[in-house]
């Protein structure tokens, strides 16, 4: 007999957000969540996105054994500003029994007509800042800090239900050359020169603080006509620099400013964690935050994980200055391969960011939706 659980106590919270390591121990390609991170984003006294939203998460339980696990997601600002009738679901990992999935997908809709929703989409977060998609393509690839792994019988399972495909995103793998290309180089400076440009950059990340705001401003402007896109709210920004500044390696982060001094365009890379977290295995302690500590300075590879460009300089080729800025840090810092973190496969104007390099498209991933 199959039983579904709310969690409410301590204990099953934890056993929410450490089911997947249990599900994934033999997998090689899985990359564990810091586990004290994930019980923060789905807490309500921590997480300050329950200001616009309703969550409940649910566990699957067969022979006294945990074997599978949903969250249940309202956002209302997506529903009463955006008049989406949508009821999301996340943190979706499962045994291989279509007969549990249905269970925990059942229960999702249960709450999402309990709220008098139409449709049910997913696997996404509360927002856009949260993991997204159900990986597709790709999974003998190592995921990142900032997205689910699973293996393909998921996609299997919900087709079988009766989802369909609705947002795709695509990720790339991304040779870095040995030297910046002259071109680049030359394209860089008139772009500088035609607009009165300045590049900012930081060598701690209390400098970047004060630029924080401006970011997630330029986030909203770049985003917001895509199909997925939900407004970020200033209490998430306050939420995101606690969670994200620590792993932030200043060198990494390039900003753009015009003549009046206000920041126009930036990006922020990462260096990859993915081994760090393989290493760390959940905790940031005893030996966790060493393993990301030495990734941070010592590392390969690489992850861009967010672009910025204010949508009058978008075709002014700011990102030829952002291009040329990120090659220098990669070259000072031995970065030799970077990954893109998914991009919607119909934002084309971010794809063509990598035409100039040697590039190939080795993972994708997707949410699905139905009718309710």
């Amino acid at each position: 007999m199959i039983q579904i659980v709310k969690a409410q106590s301590k204990k099953q919270f934890l056993d929410f957000v450490t089911f997947p390591n249990i599900l994934y121990k033999n997998n090689s390609f899985y990359v564990p969540a810091i586990i004290k991170e994930e019980l923060s984003a789905i807490m309500k006294k921590e997480n300050p996105v329950y200001n616009n939203a309703d969550a409940s998460f649910f566990l699957a339980i067969k022979d006294d054994k945990i074997v599978g696990r949903i969250a249940a997601i309202v956002n209302w600002i997506e529903i009463n500003e955006q008049k989406k009738s949508k009821v999301r679901f996340g943190w979706f990992d499962v045994v291989d029994d279509i007969t549990i999935t249905k269970k925990l997908i059942d229960t999702v809709i249960e709450f999402g007509k309990a709220h008098g929703l139409q449709n049910i989409e997913g696997p996404v977060g509360f927002s856009n800042m949260d993991k997204a998609g159900l990986l597709t393509k790709g999974f003998e690839e190592l995921n990142t800090m900032i997205t689910w792994y699973n293996v393909p019988y998921y996609k299997e399972h919900l087709l079988q239900l009766g989802f369909d495909e609705a947002a795709t995103w695509v990720e790339f793998k991304i040779k870095i050359p040995t030297e910046i290309r002259p071109k680049v180089i030359k394209v860089a400076k008139i772009i500088k020169e035609r607009y009165k440009l300045q590049i900012v950059k930081f060598k701690k990340n209390r400098e970047i603080l004060p630029h924080v705001n401006r970011m997630f401003e330029l986030l909203n402007k770049t985003y917001s006509n895509l199909q997925t896109f939900v407004p970020i709210q200033q209490y998430q920004i306050e939420h995101y620099k606690k969670k994200y500044l620590p792993f932030v390696n200043p060198d990494y982060i390039t900003c753009v400013s015009n003549e009046k001094g206000e920041i126009i365009a930036f990006s922020i890379i990462m260096p990859s964690f993915s081994k760090a977290l393989q290493k760390a295995k959940g905790k940031m302690f005893p030996f966790g935050f060493f393993h990301i500590l030495k990734a941070q300075y010592i590392n390969d590879t690489a992850a861009f994980y967010l672009i910025g460009v204010d949508p009058e300089y978008q075709s002014k080729g700011v990102t030829a200055l952002i291009f040329k800025e990120m090659n220098e840090v990669f070259l000072r810092n031995g970065i030799t391969k970077v990954e893109t973190n998914p991009e919607l496969i119909e934002n084309k104007a971010i794809q063509a960011l990598w035409k100039d390099y040697e590039h190939i498209q080795h993972k994708e991933r997707q949410t699905f939706k139905k009718i309710i």
